[in-house]
């Protein structure tokens, strides 16, 4: 599954990118995130999240590593996790620049891969319900930076 989005935030771009890559910041606005810990410090987290997919609820636990960091304009991180009897993957990108009176557009994009029962079981569901808790997360980021 390919994601991709843009969100403007009236906010300078150090100030974006400081929250965006703090763990224990941006996953207060993880949808289902159960718990964050930080392995190394600005390289590797763990996170427990539990997803509903309709009728099937997983809780999976992610590996999360940052493998560009170019503060304040860009950063890629990578995924593994698993829950029982699946798997997911993943890549993500993210991109500050300056937007119109000081604020800041994040450019993003998230390639994910989910493989085993909840991959056969939810299929039909995934991209409504991913695209659903990525807007939720995105619109949590822009007022939680807006609002400090």
């Amino acid at each position: 599954m390919n994601f991709h989005g843009t969100v403007t935030i009236d906010a300078p771009r150090q100030k974006v990118w400081q929250y965006l890559t703090d763990p224990e910041k941006v996953t207060e606005c993880a949808p289902g995130l159960e718990s964050v810990e930080v392995i190394t410090p600005n390289e590797k987290f763990r996170a427990v999240a539990s997803v509903g997919f309709g009728a099937v609820k997983v809780k999976f636990t992610v590996d999360a590593e940052w493998v560009e960091l170019d503060p304040p304009n860009r950063a890629g991180m990578k995924i593994q996790g698993k829950a029982p009897g699946s798997g997911v993957t993943g890549t993500s990108e993210m991109s500050l620049s300056d937007a119109a009176g000081g604020a800041t557009l994040l450019t993003w994009s998230a390639d994910i891969t989910i493989i085993g029962a909840i991959a056969s079981l939810a299929a039909r569901l995934m991209g409504v319900v991913t695209k659903t808790l990525t807007n939720t997360f995105f619109e949590c980021v822009r007022k939680k930076i807006e609002a400090k």
